[in-house]
């Protein structure tokens, strides 16, 4: 495989979080009196760090404010949010036939760390990837992913996986590949637009990476 590491990002990518975001996020703003919204208005927002979402959901960017929402939505997330998830039809036979022919793989997250490794340990998945590297507020995935490169941990053959533009630019600001998955969150339109490498239509493609 030409690639020496897969990066994958966890939302909307390896698993379907929106009954958890979006419940948690409503818990979130109800605490506030903010009137809850609907599903729809929310999933747009999958992917970004969570301070963005909420400043984009409430049109409010008082940093405290921001702050005392974000805490809220993890107090409904680490409780049970995590756990109303699914992981997409694919994925995990499709991840652990790459860990059988010994290819490395990562997760790079927009979400704390913990939580992935919560998501991850729920579906049995823990133990495939050689790192697992979660982001906060203020953090974005490009430095996410820079922070891995000043590491070691990932080189210029890497590739990164993800389902929203985010995923694709944070690659390409660190002079990685990238590739789109079109089950996710991000539209077709989203991901053409910064140009990757690979599309995918379903998990099992990306076992073509190693033929």
């Amino acid at each position: 495989m030409k690639h020496d590491i897969l990066i994958f990002d966890l939302d909307g990518t390896l698993s379907d979080p929106k009954e958890g975001i979006v419940r948690s996020f409503n818990h979130a703003l109800a605490h506030f009196g903010l009137p809850e919204l609907p599903e729809e208005e929310i999933t747009r927002y999958i992917g970004p760090p969570l301070d963005k979402t909420f400043i984009a959901l409430t049109g409010n960017d008082d940093p405290q404010f921001i702050a005392d929402l974000v805490a809220r939505y993890r107090e409904r997330y680490a409780d049970i949010g995590y756990a109303e998830n699914r992981l997409y039809d694919g994925v995990k036979d499709t991840l652990l036939a790459l860990h059988n022919q010994k290819i490395r793989m990562g997760i790079c997250t927009s979400k704390p760390a913990h939580f992935a490794e919560q998501i991850l340990t729920l579906f049995g998945l823990d133990g495939l990837f050689e790192f697992i590297n979660g982001g906060d507020v203020g953090i974005e995935k490009w430095q996410q992913l820079q922070d891995l490169r000043q590491r070691l941990m990932i080189s210029p053959h890497s590739l990164m996986i993800g389902d929203r533009a985010v995923d694709l630019t944070a690659a390409h600001q660190n002079g990685l590949l990238s590739a789109g998955v079109l089950w996710g969150y991000g539209s077709r339109e989203e991901l053409e637009t910064e140009h990757p490498t690979y599309l995918f239509e379903t998990p099992a493609h990306w076992l073509h990476l190693i033929q």
